[in-house]
């Protein structure tokens, strides 16, 4: 929520005026780093200041010459969406000496670069800061040495340090999400889809070897938006005897008639002794105990390859102006900091406080104490590792508890990708818990119908890599149904209900709450999980299917500005869905890095539309060659896709051409991306155990029967700020604008002038949020394992 007027405070304030700031990539690379240091390079020059590249990370700085070279707003145009690092990256020996930190100390002075961005892992941060520490005493030797003048050390006395996490492992304490993590998860999760079309026409097992040396979180989540047989991770080796365990699982799923099964080892997997795991070691275990036909595939450094995701561009973006934002207002005493994601927040952590815990990880799992481990990586990790246990191991028969509830599982409203995996996780954690599971098909259309059946642990086998809505959705209300949703009600005994979907969903169960004045069969739990590629059901702040979404503009933007490579100059217009919401338009435009994003929420007219043709009219005869304009597509009913590119046609006459396109229905298609097939499954667990929970609290032991009808009974569960809240939907009403099915209030716009300012706007910037230094130590609220999806 924004904070009062009066309280906020504008980056017009914050001059960089006389400073220089420079930005390097270390160590390995990662996708999503051109984004960083596309931002870093423009924010820096928006306000005032000098910016500097420093090629092949600390060996540029300390070698000088060519490597350290003053950037341009054009040096960084059509970065955003290559991977890897173009300004290149290098391990260097000669800055751990002395002596290779003080020629570096000498090539920043000569520049008069006092403020360092520094974009890689945590040997990195820690060289950063060391040099930090060291800078006083550096320039003193410089001038001793008559390098350097003696009021070079009062004019550069201080050396200010910002650090970003680049690293696909993710294994960075303090931030929920490091920059390449998600693109590595979309190359692992790609390779796994793909292989499991040839494991399932053969019946093979496959063995996937991905990163991470020292930290399972590519495993482990790959394998949870899998849904793998097994995963080896070292951050918890298996238990003894874990050999024979894992064969059982195989033998027990190819029995169920699975035609595949599906392993995934981190490259640092390790046993209770310390001794690594291989691959073949698990290959030749599978042959010999199971007679599987079983092979190995080791994704390497395909994992740091290919495009960056959108949540990568979007996340670097973010980052990339925060650090800039907190290099102005450091002061001497301020500490070195590292911009974090907690939640769908940008936050300030201490360098070294963060460096400090990410050691303790590797400290505890040297000392075998790996449950310590696991709960120093965070309480993301930790909730990854529980569900995961949860929905992959299903517990025998005789040790589940018996509750006697029947919960039933349905989808409302447009399909959306990553819906499949949270109906999957619903059902398995509800059979965990000793529930009876329904699955209703085609939504409250289908429940009035009867279309109600009791649905089983392996009937929901390898849903979680499925597009659209297996179980079938509609939008048809219940209030149109509502006498023969009753009866099926009573008819099944359904003491819950778990509905996936989005706006509609919200509507259902307000009419739902209405109905319990007249029928009692209503008065059980009810909840709502956001599932919707429009992101616009109020009391979240993210839904299910708008990353996969994203992910479709982002890359056709990207396939449509290359169309125009080599031509001449072309502006592209490209209509998106949403209806009145324009999340999409705004956030995929920041990731494709576009000139400008009409929408419903931000009026504009005629006025606003000139003035964008005369921008990219600027900008086109100075530099770029092709332009990129998002538009919603009910973001003005006079205003029309087609109204705006005639608009620009003719405007543009003479220096650029323009083309339109409508995306459609392709936003809504295809396999869900890792993002949302985890956010689903971890969302919707928790969803299912607030059931369990309120099916025990309102269960009438004397009329032995659930009666719930208190507000709180009927929740909506949704990601905010940093935690996943549930919500009674009746408080929801007042933060809701029903005519055009859109929450009053959207923390996204505040991100809108991100894309104004990468684009050379000149706009305002609330940072009211930003400049408060945290503790990694408490920056975590109870909830916040919701770490916004992964």
């Amino acid at each position: 929520m924004a904070q009062p007027d009066s309280k906020k405070i504008f980056f017009e304030n914050l001059s960089g005026a006389g400073k220089a700031i420079a930005v390097l990539t270390s160590g390995g690379d990662a996708q999503g780093m051109n984004a960083a240091v596309r931002a870093v390079v423009r924010m820096g020059l928006y306000v005032g200041a000098k910016v500097y590249f420093i090629h092949e990370g600390y060996q540029g700085m300390v070698d000088g010459g060519e490597n350290i070279k003053e950037a341009s707003w054009e040096s960084v145009s059509s970065m955003l969406q290559v991977g890897g690092t173009v300004i290149g990256s290098a391990r260097c020996k000669e800055f751990r000496t002395h002596e290779g930190r003080l020629k570096a100390a000498h090539n920043l002075v000569q520049h008069g670069i006092t403020n360092l961005c520094v974009i890689g892992g945590d040997g990195s941060l820690t060289g950063a800061n060391l040099f930090r520490e060291e800078w006083s005493g550096l320039l003193t030797e410089l001038v001793e040495q008559g390098l350097i003048e003696a009021d070079a050390v009062q004019k550069y006395s201080a050396l200010h340090i910002v650090g970003m996490v680049g690293s696909i492992d993710n294994d960075f304490c303090g931030t929920d999400m490091t920059i390449g993590t998600d693109s590595a998860l979309h190359r692992i999760i790609e390779v796994v889809d793909a292989i499991m079309t040839t494991a399932q026409s053969h019946q093979r097992t496959f063995v996937l070897e991905v990163m991470g040396r020292h930290c399972g979180y590519l495993a482990l989540v790959s394998a949870l938006a899998c849904g793998a047989d097994w995963v080896l991770i070292p951050e918890m080796p298996p238990e003894d005897g874990w050999e024979d365990k894992m064969c059982q699982k195989l033998s027990a799923n190819r029995a169920g008639m699975k035609r595949l099964n599906i392993i995934i080892v981190a490259e640092g997997a390790i046993d209770q002794n310390n001794m690594p795991i291989t691959t073949d070691y698990i290959k030749n275990l599978v042959v010999k105990c199971l007679g599987f036909d079983t092979r190995v595939t080791i994704l390497g450094h395909v994992q740091r390859g290919g495009t960056p995701s959108a949540f990568d561009r979007i996340l670097a973006s973010r980052m990339g102006v925060e650090a800039v934002l907190a290099l102005l207002e450091t002061t001497a005493n301020t500490p070195a900091c590292v911009v974090s994601l907690c939640g769908n927040q940008s936050v300030r952590l201490p360098l070294m406080e963060c460096v400090q815990m990410t050691q303790e990880v590797q400290k505890a799992m040297d000392e075998k104490r790996f449950e310590e481990a696991v709960r120093l990586r965070g309480r993301s990790f930790e909730n990854n590792l529980k569900t995961y246990k949860l929905l992959a191991h299903r517990k025998p028969e005789s040790e589940l508890p018996v509750s006697n509830f029947n919960v039933a599982v349905l989808n409302v409203g447009a399909p959306a990708a990553g819906m499949n995996a949270a109906v999957r996780s619903a059902i398995r954690v509800g059979i965990s818990e000793g529930h009876k599971m329904f699955a209703v098909s085609d939504g409250f259309e289908g429940f009035s119908k009867g279309q109600i059946k009791e649905i089983k642990w392996a009937d929901v086998g390898g849903w979680t890599g499925q597009g659209g809505s297996l179980l079938g959705t509609k939008r048809t209300l219940p209030a149109k149904h509502i006498d023969k949703i009753a009866e099926q009600m009573q008819k099944h005994n359904i003491n819950a209900l778990l509905i996936v979907g989005g706006f509609e969903a919200f509507l259902s169960l307000l009419e739902l709450l209405t109905a319990r004045g007249k029928y009692d069969e209503f008065c059980v739990p009810m909840v709502m999980v956001p599932a919707t590629v429009s992101n616009n059901v109020p009391g979240s702040d993210l839904s299910i299917g708008a990353d996969t979404a994203l992910n479709a503009i982002t890359t056709t933007c990207d396939r449509i500005k290359q169309s125009a490579s080599g031509t001449k100059r072309r502006v592209f217009i490209i209509e998106t869905m949403g209806g009145y919401c324009g999340y999409l338009a705004s956030v995929g435009g920041l990731a494709a890095g576009a000139d400008a994003a009409y929408i419903y929420e931000e009026p504009f007219d005629i006025r606003d539309l000139q003035a964008n043709v005369e921008h990219l009219t600027e900008k086109m005869k100075t530099s770029i060659q092709r332009g990129l304009v998002l538009r919603n597509e009910n973001s003005n009913e006079n205003y029309t896709t087609d109204f705006i590119y005639q608009l620009y046609s003719e405007e543009g006459k003479g220096v650029f051409d323009s083309r339109k396109n409508v995306l459609g229905h392709m936003q809504q298609g295809g396999a869900p991306s890792p993002f949302d097939r985890n956010f689903g499954t971890k969302i919707s667990a928790k969803a299912m155990q607030w059931v369990t929970k309120k099916l025990v609290e309102t269960f009438r032991h004397d009329e032995g029967r659930v009666f719930a009808n208190g507000e709180d009974s009927c929740c909506l569960l949704g990601m905010r700020r940093r935690a996943l809240v549930f919500q009674p939907v009746v408080q929801l009403k007042d933060q809701t604008d029903f005519v055009h099915r859109i929450p009053k209030e959207q923390w996204w716009l505040k991100l809108r002038p991100l894309m104004k300012i990468l684009a050379k706007y000149k706009t305002s910037y609330d940072v009211s949020d930003s400049g408060q230094l945290e503790h990694v130590v408490r920056n975590r609220p109870k909830e916040s394992d919701a770490s916004v999806a992964m």
